[in-house]
């Protein structure tokens, strides 16, 4: 691809195929996340037992926490991660829909973990007493607590005149959703840097202008491309961008 079709703001066709929970994924992948993230939830709760993962995604968190002698389920809506959680040794029993149509029984799990997932950000009260229904242990959310973007993936490397999203943290903004009765018995905060190595920088600019709803003409996606570009570290099999990003653990006992 050419540097004239970035500089005209035509985004090239195959950007169109950039999946943006694979894009995610990947970057977990290459993120120091799990590393600063799982051993918060182990402290707080050491024995995992039957584990309930809600909205999995690549499965790097439950895979880090589970217990080898417990059973792990996880409920994943999407094609590309369910792939991936297959793709795992061992492998995790695989609910592919969303945690609205799970039909499991009560008390299914010792603890259910929601990492990540927009349910606490978007329903909090009643994704809690869902959770409550099928845990017998604990509760385990990890959400945004970032002062910034927490939609779109690498909306972080971006200025908000560009991401326009509320930089509230997020999770400032499910504690506030919650009565007082439903607050958490513990909250802890990891601080870490989401870092996603990326093979075409070109691509990946024309791919968040898509996502920011820039028209093909528009004038700033040349200016996102050097943006990116400006901050891209160049590192085998591509360029590495990297976002400082903060999560909140947040966790109920079954008597809570």
């Amino acid at each position: 691809m050419g540097d004239d079709a970035g500089l005209s703001g035509v985004a090239p066709p195959e950007t169109r195929a950039v999946d943006p929970l694979e894009l995610y994924a990947a970057g977990i992948d290459t993120s120091d996340y799990v590393g600063r993230v799982a051993p918060l939830v182990r402290a707080a709760v050491p024995q995992i037992g039957d584990l309930l993962d809600i909205g999995a995604g690549g499965g790097q968190l439950g895979r880090a926490v589970r217990d080898p002698h417990g059973t792990w389920t996880a409920i994943e809506p999407a094609a590309g991660m369910q792939r991936r959680l297959h793709a795992l040794i061992p492998s995790p029993y695989v609910l592919p829909l969303g945690w609205q149509q799970a039909d499991l029984p009560p008390g299914c799990a010792d603890t259910v973990l929601a990492a990540n997932i927009a349910a606490p950000l978007t329903e909090a009260q009643a994704f809690l007493r869902q959770c409550r229904v099928w845990s017998r242990g604990s509760i385990v959310w990890v959400v945004p607590a970032q002062h910034g973007p927490r939609g779109l993936c690498l909306a972080g490397c971006l200025p908000r005149a560009w991401h326009g999203e509320d930089e509230t943290p997020g999770v400032d903004l499910v504690r506030r959703s919650l009565t007082a009765q439903d607050q958490p018995a513990i909250v802890a905060q990891a601080h870490w840097t989401f870092s996603a190595v990326v093979p075409d920088l070109e691509r990946t600019a024309a791919f968040l202008a898509d996502r920011l709803g820039w028209a093909p003409g528009d004038v700033r996606r040349g200016d996102l491309r050097a943006h990116l570009a400006a901050q891209a570290e160049p590192v085998p099999g591509g360029h590495r961008l990297s976002v400082p990003r903060t999560s909140a653990l947040l966790v109920w006992r079954k008597a809570s």
